[in-house]
């Protein structure tokens, strides 16, 4: 049976790597000359920029999709731990070490605040574990054709509902911690699933889980070696790769209406295939690739996620001593911005910002004595009231007379910039990288699916279907992605 995969994004990667554990004949079509998706990199003048995701959490999923292809991950790339997984500043001038380990950071939590919340900490991880294992199994790493499905797994829906799950996630936070920068430390996570933390219920506390207590890591080369190196082990175990060709359409044995019959090239090339695996985003694909299909009710009228500025710069120069990998500047303000970012349509009046500096601890990623820069502001989407034509240079401008007062290094000599205007151009509904939030109604079952009944044989992956946001979650994707696939072989008896 042929496959044909659109798109080589980390989701379209492991579900490449799936179907071939299957026994699949596979061939990833991607329009642009690497693989990576979202997992982009710039490469020039010494620097090797990622402009994609920038926090690995979970490698073991990552090994996972190695594994299904066959090859072993540390043959391919090498992952290590970011410690401190991140350098947390506050506007008081307080700064946090997010440690690896339950006990250092514990003990780092008594030197910042003192001994009862470091206890409170160990007993938020012990919480957070149930939380995971209740989540994964049943609610993560599974497929669904119905809300109904939710009631299968009762077991662990009870567990979820007495470990107080659909709780607000700040309530939740706050019965742990005291110290309000505490709070602020461990519900920031709720902003990878488009949410504010008092608006968050608390059982999304397990990007918290895989965050920071599973640990950060990175992989050396940058993000952007995930995806090499995956695909690299694909090639090897017999996948076929078509990079510079752009899909135009997707093809059925019925026109517009029957099953997928393989995929159109540039307009004109015709790709056969049994089943398609589609990459790109779910309602973007829809809309562009599926002529006469409407997408889901939620992709086309739901709630998306605030979007990002991002700047990322080769710059002259080191950072000093107390910097850190990932380095969080909270601004004073906390629920108001939120409000301004997610409910206004507004950009946050005291932001805080992401600093991240993938070369502090990985060489060859800029050359000596110069540093890589990934600076990350949380903004509106294009559904807020900013006007990117008119307001960004202003936007940027301010960004980066920040990241100087803070003291990092700003002497440009590479740099790109990414504003949701950017994003849109760049395939990501709604100008928003983070594609729908993750409220109760926009997930799991309620989520866009995996599948469509009117088009048979199409299956897609990606952080707009199941089970949503982030680099783990994609990578699940691809597996359950490559699970519908064979669903449908084997009811067509192949």
């Amino acid at each position: 049976m042929k496959v044909v995969v659109v798109g080589a994004g980390l989701g379209g990667l492991s579900a490449a790597a799936h179907l071939v554990k299957r026994g699949y004949e596979v061939t990833v079509v991607e329009r642009e000359s690497v693989p990576g998706g979202r997992a982009g990199i710039v490469a020039e003048r010494g620097f090797r920029l990622d402009n994609g995701p920038t926090v690995l959490t979970m490698p073991d999923l990552l090994g996972d999709a190695f594994e299904a292809a066959g090859a072993d991950m540390r043959d391919w790339v090498t992952i290590k731990k970011v410690d401190p997984m991140y350098r947390a500043v506050y506007a008081d001038g307080s700064e946090l070490k997010v440690l690896h380990g339950r006990e250092a950071m514990a003990e780092e939590i008594r030197r910042f605040s003192n001994a009862r919340e470091a206890g409170s900490f160990l007993q938020f991880c012990e919480w957070l574990d149930g939380l995971y294992r209740a989540e994964m199994d049943s609610f993560i790493d599974a497929n669904f054709d119905s809300p109904l499905d939710l009631v299968k797994p009762w077991r662990a829906g009870l567990a979820l509902l007495r470990m107080g799950a659909f709780r607000k996630l700040d309530t939740t936070i706050g019965r742990y911690f005291k110290d309000e920068r505490l709070q602020r430390i461990f519900s920031f996570q709720s902003m990878y699933a488009g949410l504010a933390p008092y608006e968050a219920l608390s059982l999304y506390a397990v990007i918290t889980y895989m965050d920071s207590v599973q640990g950060v890591y990175f992989p050396e080369g940058g993000m952007h070696a995930m995806a090499t190196g995956l695909a690299g082990a694909l090639e090897k175990a017999g996948v076929q790769f078509r990079y510079g060709a752009t899909v135009t359409r997707i093809l059925r044995s019925a026109g517009s209406r029957g099953a997928v019959s393989g995929i159109e090239v540039a307009g004109s090339e015709r790709i056969p295939a049994d089943a398609v695996v589609c990459n790109p985003d779910l309602p973007v694909a829809y809309r562009t690739l599926l002529g006469g299909v409407d997408a889901p009710r939620t992709a086309r009228r739901g709630k998306y996620s605030p979007s990002c500025v991002l700047w990322v710069a080769g710059v002259k120069g080191v950072p000093g001593p107390e910097a850190a990998h990932h380095n969080i500047h909270f601004g004073h303000e906390w629920d108001a911005s939120f409000k301004a970012l997610i409910e206004d349509g507004r950009r946050m009046p005291d932001p805080s910002i992401l600093v991240t500096l993938h070369s502090l601890d990985t060489p060859g990623l800029a050359p000596d004595g110069h540093s890589s820069l990934y600076v990350l502001e949380p903004v509106p989407n294009l559904d807020g009231r900013i006007d990117w034509g008119r307001e960004r240079d202003r936007i940027v401008g301010d960004i980066r007379t920040r990241v100087a007062a803070l003291g990092y290094p700003t002497d440009v000599v590479v740099e790109r910039v990414y504003d949701p205007l950017d994003w849109e151009a760049m395939g990501m509904e709604r100008g928003t990288p983070f594609a729908l939030a993750h409220t109760f109604l926009q997930t799991g079952p309620f989520r866009p699916n995996n599948v469509d009944r009117r088009v048979p044989g199409l299956a897609f992956v990606g952080s707009s279907t199941l089970p949503g946001v982030g680099v783990p979650m994609v990578l699940v994707s691809g597996k359950l992605a490559a699970e519908r696939v064979e669903q449908y072989a084997a009811a067509r008896g192949r």
